[in-house]
């Protein structure tokens, strides 16, 4: 059995990977002291191209050849429309209603891809959003904060609800103009698993890696430098 929940208002599903009922995740990350989540350099200070098409943003996803042997693409799952009630944080609440299960951010280009990794329950999943670079930055710098503004809350999704706790991380050094980082750890029947998220905005580009998190570790890099390719190309 495998719960999969939306994160309510966020619309970065990536963040509430599949949650293994059967196992723990033990990807081995070594998990980093909370701290700031955010680096930036400031949003307009370096005009670069926006508005790249959801076409293109398909094109720079990882793909199987660029992950290596393992790496197997996980079945697109059937919109969902259950109502999501966050518990315990009203700085989420008030970000939102009830989101379609499977949603994603409502920047006007996007792009996503999930993989499963081995026989194991660890999961790497990218999304690529292209739009202006304020709208990105306050986008994005307004969700993390809310993740990461509640210690510990709860989510409730159709009938099944699921424990969070979030921390903030360091940021990557020297990635793009903005970047944030957060791990969290969900909990239900019994069972648990640890999600990173990091999220990378160069431009109007942004780029949010999510999954387990020596996953999240190893492809990071490499999903900037595919999404970055050809960066000239605008729609």
């Amino acid at each position: 059995m495998r719960v999969r929940v939306a994160t309510t208002a966020l619309g970065i599903t990536a963040a509430l990977l599949a949650l293994p009922a059967c196992s723990t995740d033990t990807t081995g990350a070594k998990h980093q002291t909370p701290s700031s989540a955010r680096t930036s350099k400031p949003a307009d200070a370096v005009q670069k191209p926006t508005s790249l098409s959801s076409a293109t943003l398909e094109s720079r996803l990882l793909d199987q050849s660029d992950l290596g042997s393992g790496y197997l693409p996980k079945p697109e799952r059937p919109a969902q429309h259950d109502d999501v009630t966050v518990l315990g944080c009203p700085a989420l609440s008030e970000l939102g209603g009830n989101p379609a299960t499977g949603g994603t951010l409502s920047f006007p280009h996007k792009a996503k891809a999930d993989f499963t990794y081995g026989y194991s329950s660890s999961e790497i999943s990218e999304e690529l959003y292209s739009d202006s670079a304020k709208k990105l930055s306050d986008g994005v710098a307004r969700i993390f904060d809310a993740m990461t503004g509640c210690p510990t809350y709860q989510v409730v999704a159709g009938g099944t609800s699921v424990d969070v706790a979030s921390q903030k991380l360091p940021a990557a050094h020297d990635l793009g103009d903005e970047q944030w980082s957060q791990l969290l750890t969900l909990s239900a029947g019994g069972r648990s698993t640890v999600v990173k998220q990091t999220a990378v905005r160069d431009g109007g580009l942004l780029l949010i890696v999510s999954g387990s998190p020596a996953l999240v570790d190893r492809h990071l890099d490499k999903a900037l430098d595919k999404a970055l390719d050809k960066a000239t190309a605008t729609s």
